[in-house]
C-alpha cells in the first residue's frame, strides 16, 4: 500500500492544479485520473480565463484566479498558448449598452480594469464585426490558453517535486484514509480530495452536480481576424430555446490563426453526440456578429459536459459529514477559469492558513447540511 499525504481524484485542470500547489507546499500527493491528465471535460473547454460579474462570489473567485493565471504567464510553456487578448463583452442596442456601467462598477469595485468602449472605438478594435453594435465592455486583463495543456504543465511540475501520477486508473471507492482502485490497488491517505467533475457523484453521489452539455467548434485557418475574446451582453435575450437549451455568442482567437467558437448550453442532457440543430442555432448566433464565418469551413466540432452546481458555484471545502473528503468539484463553465483561486483557496484552508478571498460562498455545507437535515427529518 502506497502512503501520500494527500490523494487527489481527478486529473483535470483544477485536480492538477492543486496537485501542483501541494506539492510546492512539501506534501506527498498522488494524482489520480482514470484516463490521461486534462483528457476529460478540461479538454473539451474554451479556454477563458475571465473575470465574471453574475453575483459578488464569482466575480471574487474569477477574478482572483485570473490574477494568478497572469502572475504563472510568463512561466507558461509555449504550448500552453497563453494569450492576453482581453474580452469584449457586445452590446448590441442602448439597453444593453446601459447594463455596461454596472458592469464597469462590479469590475472597478473588484480591483479589476475595465472600460467602455463606444460604437467608433469598437469598431476601431474589432472591425470584422457586424455593423449596427453600440459599444462594449472591455476587459484587459482577461486571456485565453489551450487547456489540456496547461493542466498537463501543472501535472508535471507536480511530479518534478515528487508527487505520482496516476493514468488510466479508475477509482472504485472513497473510505476514510484511502483510495481504493478499480484494479484492487489502494492508496493510504492523510486526505482526500475529490475533483473529479461530472463523474464526482458516481463516488459521492449525495453531490448537487449535474451534466450541462456544451457544443463548440474550431474553425480552420482563415477565419475572420479577432483581437479579443468576444462574448454578447444579451445572453439572456438570445439564450432561449426549447426544452432549456440556449446559445449565445463567444468567439475566441487562437495563436493558430483559427476561431474557436461557442456556446450552447442544455441543462441535465449527458450525452456527447453533436446535436444538428444545436450547432445550428449556435451557428446562426455568431454570424450575426461575425458576418465573415459565413461559408467558413469547421475544422472539428464536438461537445463536453460541464459539472453544474443548482446556484452556479463550485463546492471547494470539506465534506461536512465527512471531514478527511476536501471536495473541488462543480466549476461548470468556469473550472479553466478558477483551477488556480480554487487550488489556492482549497490548500490555504488545509493548511489552516488565511484565504485570500472569502471562502464561504463555496463552501459544500450549503448544500450538503441541507440535504442530511432533510433526510434526518424524514428518517
Amino acid at each position: 500500500m502506497s502512503a501520500f499525504d494527500c490523494v487527489i481524484v481527478g486529473g483535470g485542470i483544477v485536480g492538477a492544479a492543486l496537485a501542483d500547489v501541494l506539492s510546492l507546499e512539501g506534501m506527498s500527493v498522488a494524482l489520480v485520473e482514470a484516463r490521461s491528465i486534462g483528457g476529460g471535460t478540461t479538454a473539451c473547454g474554451m479556454g477563458h480565463l475571465v473575470a465574471m460579474d453574475d453575483n459578488p462570489a464569482e466575480l471574487a473567485l474569477t477574478g482572483y484566479s485570473v490574477a494568478l493565471w497572469r502572475e504563472l504567464s510568463a512561466r507558461l510553456p509555449r504550448e500552453v498558448e497563453y494569450d492576453a487578448c482581453g474580452t469584449l463583452w457586445l452590446a448590441a442596442d442602448a439597453e444593453e449598452l446601459a447594463a455596461v456601467a454596472t458592469k464597469v462598477e462590479n469590475y472597478r469595485a473588484a480591483g479589476i480594469r475595465a472600460e467602455v468602449l463606444d460604437s467608433s472605438a469598437l469598431y476601431e478594435a474589432e472591425p470584422a464585426l457586424a455593423p449596427g453594435l453600440v459599444g462594449a465592455l472591455r476587459v484587459p486583463g482577461d486571456a485565453v490558453l489551450y487547456p489540456p495543456l496547461a493542466a498537463r504543465t501543472f501535472a508535471l511540475q507536480a511530479r518534478s517535486r515528487g508527487a505520482r501520477l496516476l493514468m488510466g486508473s479508475p477509482v472504485r471507492t472513497l473510505r476514510q484514509g484511502s483510495v481504493v482502485l478499480s484494479n484492487g490497488d489502494v492508496l493510504a491517505a492523510g486526505c482526500i480530495v475529490l475533483a473529479a467533475g461530472v463523474a464526482s457523484p458516481a463516488l459521492c453521489p449525495e453531490l448537487p452536480i449535474s451534466p450541462r452539455k456544451g457544443h463548440l467548434l474550431i474553425t480552420q485557418r482563415g477565419a475572420p481576424v479577432v483581437h479579443h475574446q468576444l462574448v454578447e451582453l444579451g445572453y439572456l435575450k438570445s439564450a432561449h430555446g426549447t426544452e432549456g437549451a440556449s446559445v449565445a455568442f463567444n468567439a475566441q482567437p487562437r495563436t493558430t490563426g483559427q476561431l474557436l467558437l461557442g456556446s450552447s448550453r442544455q441543462p441535465g442532457v449527458a450525452t456527447r453526440e453533436v446535436e444538428a440543430t444545436i450547432l445550428e442555432r449556435m451557428l446562426q448566433r455568431a454570424e450575426l456578429f461575425l458576418p465573415g464565418l459565413n461559408g467558413l469551413r469547421a475544422l472539428r466540432i464536438w461537445t463536453g459536459l460541464r459539472p453544474a452546481t443548482p446556484d452556479g458555484l463550485p463546492l471547494l471545502g470539506p465534506h461536512p459529514s465527512k471531514p478527511w473528503l476536501w471536495l473541488a468539484c462543480g466549476h461548470e463553465g468556469l473550472g479553466i477559469t478558477t483551477a488556480t483561486g480554487s487550488a489556492r483557496l482549497l490548500a490555504d484552508r488545509m493548511l489552516g492558513r488565511a484565504c485570500a478571498i472569502p471562502f464561504q460562498p463555496y463552501e459544500p455545507a450549503r448544500f450538503l447540511e441541507q440535504a442530511r437535515t432533510a433526510e434526518a427529518l424524514h428518517a
